[in-house]
C-alpha cells in the first residue's frame, strides 16, 4: 500500500507559477513511474507529467511541453511539479500517482492515486 498526498495547489492569475509536491508513505523503487494528472469539470482526468524514479527520465503532455518540470528528491520520497506561465485551461484538480514496475503515461497504468489538490488559474 502506497499513500500519497498532494500539496501547493491554490489560486493564481494567469501567467504565474505553483509548485506541487507529492510525498509518498514508502520509498519509491526504482522501476516505479511517479505521474501527476488533472482534471477539469466535465472533463475526463489527463496527463500531465511522470517521471521514471531511478533514471529520472520524463514525460510530459504537448499541452504543458515548456512550461511544467517534474522532478524528485530521493530523500523526501517526494515528486514536485513546477508549474509555470499558468494558463486559465490549467485550471483543474491535480492528482499524484505511482505505478508499480513500469513506465506509464496513461491513468490506467496506475496503481495508487492521491487525494488531489485543486489550482486555479484567473484570467
Amino acid at each position: 500500500q502506497v499513500q500519497l498526498v498532494e500539496s501547493g495547489g491554490g489560486l493564481v492569475q494567469a501567467g504565474g507559477s505553483l509548485r506541487l509536491s507529492c510525498a509518498a508513505s514508502r520509498r519509491t523503487r526504482s522501476r516505479d513511474t511517479m505521474g501527476w494528472f488533472r482534471q477539469a469539470p466535465g472533463k475526463e482526468r489527463e496527463f500531465v507529467a511522470a517521471i521514471v524514479w531511478s533514471a529520472g527520465t520524463t514525460f510530459y503532455a504537448d499541452s504543458v511541453k515548456g512550461r511544467f518540470t517534474i522532478s524528485r528528491d530521493y530523500a523526501r520520497n517526494t515528486v514536485y511539479l513546477q508549474m509555470n506561465s499558468l494558463k486559465p485551461d490549467d485550471t483543474g484538480v491535480y492528482y499524484c500517482a505511482c505505478a508499480l514496475d513500469q513506465i506509464a503515461a496513461v491513468a490506467a497504468a496506475y496503481d495508487y492515486w492521491g487525494q488531489g489538490t485543486q489550482v486555479t488559474v484567473s484570467s
